[in-house]
């Protein structure tokens, strides 16, 4: 790949002007080979593994960040789902002996993460879409402790595809987590559930936390690449001549996602490179900040709308995706992850801001997941809310997913405490959030059937 002048100056202008960065570089390990039937040897396998394989992946993304001046934000880890490495050393143990073994191998995680100088840590998950194992019900039983013990430790549950349905037994066990998860970190703010997510058509290949996982289709190691560029995105817009169309905005924005998806693929390949590994995918996501000007809801705002969740949000929403999407396509044969735009609420102040003025409710962020990556992600609910509700929150957000064939999760953070309208302010890149509305009425007894919820019709391609 070779760049012109011109690209290599727009490039230093993305990033000193307009908040360009790679927001983050994921290198995904294998650690299946690590399973053993006993706990302490196993976490010793697991250290070992991880503290060889990523030894130099700090320095190397150094080294890039010092050459071209793109910053990298974030260096993270993935690891292959917990559930299934853990299975040979929990299968004769009893629950409370198994969550033992599950919560050492969480803080072998982030003793090692720590040590690697290392942002953060994924994979303590489990692929749960057609069916509990019990090392999948132990891992979820294991969850408040994992992430109220540890610092950097960040895990998943993937509980419905395209093809399987909607596993509802797994999210009402998930939903009822979320809040002991938030009550063992009370003293964050609940923020431990901020580390936690539930997904359904979970990629294989996600550079971002916290639903990263290293597939099992994906050798022994990969890095996956996440660009970001919100505000080089709402440069651009700005500086298009008055009276352009909506086809000149989509135009603009694809142009400017195809600069940004080459520089994260420059840097993504000689990371690997370097590392002795291969290119997974490069996330063409939009990833805001708390910082001014890199924020996804000023694009939508830039684009015309008065405030992000007004009517008319979700097209701009999807035409902003879209033109994502196709330049990312148009410039790397590796786009994966999730690929769109986040709209995390308490990581994009303009978003935030809309929530606080009532603009933007939870039903219209539900509305707007069904057109970007990701979904209802960085929400803070009241403390009090019954999981009940957090279980229908998940069980719609998985059937946006699985009836578009699409990537949905949900990311909420239950707030003890906390009452609507209220802020709770989680610090650094994370943000601040006003505490959103729920539905006051309630889906119990719909959730309580259990079961599975069947795939739709069009899954069936064979």
């Amino acid at each position: 790949m070779r760049f012109s002048t011109n690209e290599i100056i727009e490039t230093i202008n993305m990033v000193s002007r307009e908040n360009l960065d790679i927001r983050a570089v994921t290198m995904g390990i294998n650690i299946q080979d690590c399973a053993s039937p006993d706990g302490k040897e196993m976490c010793g396998l697991i250290y070992e593994k991880l503290t060889s394989a990523a030894g130099r992946l700090v320095p190397e993304a150094q080294r890039l960040e010092r050459k071209y001046g793109i910053p990298i934000v974030n260096k993270r880890i993935a690891v292959t789902p917990v559930s299934s490495v853990i299975a040979s050393a929990v299968r004769k143990l009893d629950k409370k002996q198994g969550v033992e073994i599950a919560v050492s191998v969480a803080k072998t995680l982030d003793r090692a993460r720590a040590d690697l100088g290392i942002d953060l840590i994924g994979g303590y998950s489990a692929m749960v879409q057609r069916g509990i194992t019990k090392s999948d019900e132990i891992l979820i039983e294991s969850l408040p402790r994992a992430f109220s013990e540890t610092s950097g430790v960040c895990g998943s549950l993937n509980v419905g595809t395209s093809i399987n349905g909607i596993n509802l037994d797994a999210i009402n066990m998930a939903a009822a987590k979320v809040l002991e998860i938030a009550a063992a970190t009370k003293s964050q703010k609940g923020f431990g559930a901020a580390k936690f997510v539930v997904l359904c058509n979970a990629p294989e290949d996600i550079p971002f936390m916290a639903g990263a996982f290293h597939g099992y289709g994906g050798g022994e190691s990969t890095i996956n690449v996440g660009i970001s560029g919100p505000g080089v995105v709402k440069s651009a817009l700005s500086s298009m001549k008055v009276g352009g169309d909506i086809s000149e905005v989509s135009e603009t924005i694809k142009k400017t996602a195809f600069k940004i998806t080459r520089a994260g693929e420059l840097i993504g390949k000689e990371l690997a490179k370097g590392l002795g590994t291969t290119l997974g995918a490069v996330d063409v996501s939009l990833a805001p900040t708390t910082k001014t000007t890199d924020s996804v809801a000023e694009i939508l705002e830039e684009i015309g709308l008065e405030q992000t969740g007004t009517h008319g949000t979700t097209a701009a929403l999807y035409l902003l995706t879209n033109a994502v999407k196709t330049g990312g396509a148009m410039a790397t044969s590796r786009v994966g992850g999730y690929s769109g735009a986040f709209i995390p609420v308490s990581e994009d102040t303009k978003m935030n801001e809309a929530v606080r003025d009532g603009t933007l409710s939870i039903d219209k962020l539900e509305a707007m997941t069904a057109v970007c990556s990701l979904g209802l992600d960085m929400i803070a609910i009241p403390g009090n809310t019954a999981w009940e509700k957090i279980a229908g929150m998940m069980a719609d957000e998985m059937a946006i997913g699985v009836m578009n064939n699409k990537c949905t999760g949900v990311r909420l953070i239950p707030v003890p405490g906390g009452k609507q309208g209220q802020d709770a302010d989680f610090g650094g890149l994370f943000g601040k959030a006003t505490i959103i509305e729920l539905n006051r009425k309630s889906p119990a007894k719909f959730l309580k059937k259990g079961g599975r919820i069947p795939a739709p019709l069009h899954s069936i391609r064979n």
